[in-house]
């Protein structure tokens, strides 16, 4: 027989207090546990709890971190096992401090959520057997390590200088991103291989997860197993033929005769390849020339083509194991070529092709990983293919995501910019036991993910080197987790993930000129560009500002000449409705000690400073969402515009941040609910392949196309400048850009007024319509825009809205009714006489077309 396998279920879950022996628990104490998934999750589902979300719940269920949680389970044993069999228990995931008894006999214990526990137990099975799995307090036994703490003291008066430079008015704001957490609890984190953001973050509150979150499976194996493989694609032809080489690794237990390994390639089209290869030293080698190969893409570049993969492996004849999977043909390169801007270029190459990155960054789609089901990981992916995004970044203070989700980037064609789960504060990197768990954690999550079609980057950290430096002025080897990041990480990526590039950290550079600002420089590497939410000085136009809100407007990332944006962001509120949800209606109103527990961004009214330039401060509710998403949405479709007309000097930029962790108030462009937020559909404009944008010089006004195909592009644009009440024909310009590259195609002189607005189209359908505004949204002249709107239910969920305006309707747009309703634009500006058809899908059952309306922009005359 080959290797069987089943999943064990049917756990329950017990509180105890410390060190208590399982055996005085009362049988009452016991309630179904929710596998994979955690201990809040059980409590919710008994009752036992308030949901943590809603309200300031998140403060009541502090105590769970406190105690001891058992688990336990019970299942029937494999008949009688042959002397060339074993059995292992295998935990994929255990979040994060556990324990593990079989039949009263302890098999182990593991202290990290990032592997798999695994037991060999064939020796312990009985016919009627029992699990129990305790689970300590997640930080239980840790002392601070005194490197992180001296960190964050030096560190919070560096943030506070360069904070104190931002304007002539506004008191300094030490912000590392997530308050005063930092200094509590991530310090005494770093021992511990858990998500950081557990204990809360500047998105997210402290609701650390614990439990069993990931499968439970009871393996039973015969003589041999396949312990891994990797199908890389080592060239790619000009005739088309792929190299491809194919390596199975093996271990054997047991006397065996020889062992061979079949591999079989299945491509789309039903082309196969086969090769058979013997097993010598645990490895068995091979390589494939695959003829007219269907390579892997990105959405935006053609098709994600993934070939069946077969792997058996037979004994003397007999097959004793086999797996299968989908794997891409594709080669993915990083560009650091010298930029004739001056310094080197960062940007990705697919299949011979460079590529604008456009995307953003990915977090954990909910505080209580373990409940994330693989439908809405591919709801969430497939709203960032439809937002027009090749990309997106798995931040590292979150987790190495569930295979559903890497399962829908292969399918719908999003590259994968993955951090290793180190975050923020410097890491003991000389404590032995904790580099040898980081060295098993990132051998394994390597072998894991080396297959998938999408991973585009490994990189070390999320932030680590730019704190580091900017707190001691330098990024030199030592004991901060330099040894991680420049040793056992990319030793990882080069001896099990070949084929993909590692990069030290996000952000990264090495340019000589820029000293130890290089880490996060504009010469060399990626970059974060939080000069506008943070008002700091530090790489986009520094100097005194007028206004706090002055230090932080969008406008500032006309300054920034970065190479790649791996971060900019700013905050906006989800929907009214999402909030509606989650919050009381009478703590629902502006800067309540509510809502202002679902913002966790110090001080809680960062975002006012900006809004009270932008579109005024808010009186209202529905004013607080429209203003904030306003803010988020125009500074968004600016700051791409402005970085998509330095291709090819600048090839990347990825929004903070794509999702949410819960319904609270961030930077995410969808929120936790999966409701699109305006600066999605602003950000999906800006991200169109072929984009036209206007760019202010002075007096002048100047149109810019960027090309980001890989094919020329020619095409017909038609510009006017027109006041609001109307609207001007125009002339129309011919332009012809290169691939990969922007080019400037029109200009024309001012002066411009805050009455007037630049808008362009095209006449061949190559870019969608965009518009300049000459003054801030407060001061230009919309008047009570007169609607005209034909809502048609369509069955089946589907509905129909038709607008018409006859004055110039701006941030036009249709509250979602219920979470998972989607519509085919939204958040859209109407002309003097133009209109809009939206389709409406995934109206459920109860909701029809008389739910729908339709709202402009909430700044209007007697709109409150």
């Amino acid at each position: 027989m080959s290797r069987s396998s089943i999943t064990l279920s049917g756990f329950e879950i017990a509180e105890a207090p410390l060190d208590v022996d399982i055996a005085l628990l009362a049988e009452s104490s016991w309630i179904p546990a929710i596998v994979p998934g955690g201990v809040h999750e059980s409590l919710l589902a008994a009752g036992l709890i308030e949901h943590p979300y809603r309200d300031e719940n998140e403060a009541s269920i502090r105590w769970i971190e406190e105690r001891d949680w058992w688990y336990r389970t019970r299942f029937d044993g494999p008949s009688e096992l042959a002397a060339d069999e074993r059995v292992r228990l295998v935990f994929h995931g255990l979040d994060t401090v556990a324990d593990v008894w079989l039949n009263g006999r302890h098999v182990g214990g593991h202290e990290n959520m990032f592997r798999p526990a695994d037991f060999d137990v064939t020796a312990v099975l009985q016919p009627v057997n029992e699990i129990l799995v305790r689970f300590r307090p997640p930080l239980a036994g840790l002392d601070v390590p005194p490197q992180a703490t001296a960190l964050f003291t030096r560190l919070a008066a560096v943030l506070a200088a360069i904070s104190g430079r931002r304007s002539k008015d506004a008191a300094p704001q030490a912000n590392t991103g997530g308050g005063t957490f930092i200094s509590e609890m991530l310090p005494l984190a770093t021992l511990r291989r858990k998500a950081a953001f557990s204990w809360g973050w500047d998105f997210g509150p402290r609701v650390p997860s614990i439990g069993i979150w990931r499968p439970v499976e009871l393996r039973r194996e015969r003589i041999a197993t396949i312990t891994g493989h990797h199908i890389r694609t080592e060239a790619i032809e000009p005739d088309g033929t792929a190299l491809v080489t194919v390596l199975v690794e093996v271990e054997d237990f047991s006397p065996t005769p020889s062992l061979q390994a079949s591999v079989s390639l299945v491509s789309p089209r039903g082309a196969r390849h086969d090769v058979s290869l013997p097993v010598v030293d645990g490895r068995a080698r091979g390589l494939l020339r695959i003829a007219d190969a269907e390579l892997w893409w990105s959405h935006d570049l053609g098709e994600p083509s993934l070939y069946d993969v077969t792997v058996v492996l037979v004994a003397g004849g007999v097959e004793v194991d086999a797996l299968s999977d989908r794997v891409g043909i594709r080669r993915i390169e990083l560009d650091r070529s010298d930029d004739p801007e001056g310094g080197r270029r960062f940007g990705f190459v697919l299949n011979g092709v460079p590529i604008f990155a456009r995307g953003a960054a990915w977090l954990p789609a909910d505080m209580l990983v373990g409940s994330v089901s693989a439908e809405r990981h591919r709801e969430l992916v497939g709203l960032a293919r439809d937002g027009g995004m090749n990309m997106l970044r798995i931040w590292g203070g979150g987790i190495y995501e569930h295979d559903a989700f890497y399962s829908a980037c292969d399918e719908l064609g999003v590259l994968i910019w993955h951090d290793f789960m180190f975050a923020c504060v410097d890491y003991p990197s000389a404590d032995p036991k904790l580099a040898a768990e980081v060295a098993a954690e990132a051998e394994y999550q390597v072998r894991r993910l080396r297959n998938r079609a999408s991973m585009a980057l490994w990189a070390g950290n999320n932030e680590v080197h730019v704190l580091h430096g900017y707190a001691y002025q330098n990024h030199d080897p030592g004991d901060w987790g330099w040894h991680f990041f420049h040793d056992i990480l990319p030793r990882a990526v080069a001896e099990h993930g070949g084929g993909v590039p590692y990069w030290p950290g996000s952000p990264w550079g090495d340019s000589p000129e820029e000293g130890f600002l290089a880490i996060n420089g504009v010469r060399d590497g990626d970059r974060h560009a939080w000069e506008v939410w943070h008002g700091m000085d530090v790489g986009a136009g520094g100097g005194d500002y007028a206004s706090a809100g002055e230090a932080r407007h969008y406008r500032r990332y006309a300054n920034d000449t970065g190479k790649f944006i791996s971060e900019f962001g700013i905050h906006a509120s989800p929907e009214l409705s999402t909030l509606e949800r989650w919050i009381t209606p009478a703590e629902l109103d502006v800067h309540s000690p509510t809502m202002d527990a679902h913002n966790k961004d110090h001080p809680k009214n960062k975002g006012d400073a900006i809004m009270e330039i932008i579109t005024g401060l808010p009186q209202s509710m529905p004013q607080y969402v429209d203003f904030t998403m306003v803010t988020q949405a125009e500074g968004l479709k600016f700051g791409i515009e402005h970085y998509r007309r330095r291709q090819p000097s600048n090839n990347g930029t990825l929004v903070w941040q794509f999702n949410d962790v819960w319904p609270g108030f961030s930077w995410s462009v969808v929120d936790y609910e999966g409701v699109p937020k305006a600066g999605y559909w602003y950000a999906r404009r800006a991200y169109a392949p072929v984009l036209a944008s206007f760019r202010q010089v002075g007096d002048g006004l100047e149109l810019w196309i960027c090309n980001s195909t890989a094919s020329l592009v020619t095409t017909t644009a038609r510009v006017s400048v027109s006041p609001f009440e109307g609207r001007g024909e125009g002339e129309t310009v011919a332009a012809t850009v290169e691939p990969r590259s922007a080019s400037l195609v029109w200009r024309t002189e001012g002066p411009f007024g805050e009455d007037q607005f630049a808008w362009v189209e095209s006449v061949d359908g190559a870019f969608p319509e965009n518009r300049l505004f000459f003054a801030e949204i407060k001061d230009l002249p919309f008047s009570e825009q007169a609607l005209q709107v034909t809502i048609t239910d369509a069955g089946d969920g589907e509905a129909v809205v038709d607008i018409a305006a006859e004055h110039f309707a701006y941030f036009v747009h249709l509250p979602t009714p219920a979470p998972g309703v989607r519509f085919s634009d939204n958040y859209v500006d109407l002309r003097a006489g133009t209109s809009r058809r939206i389709h409406v899908t995934g109206l459920p059952s109860g909701f029809g077309a008389d739910d729908l309306r339709v709202e402009t922009y909430a700044g209007m005359p007697n709109r409150s």
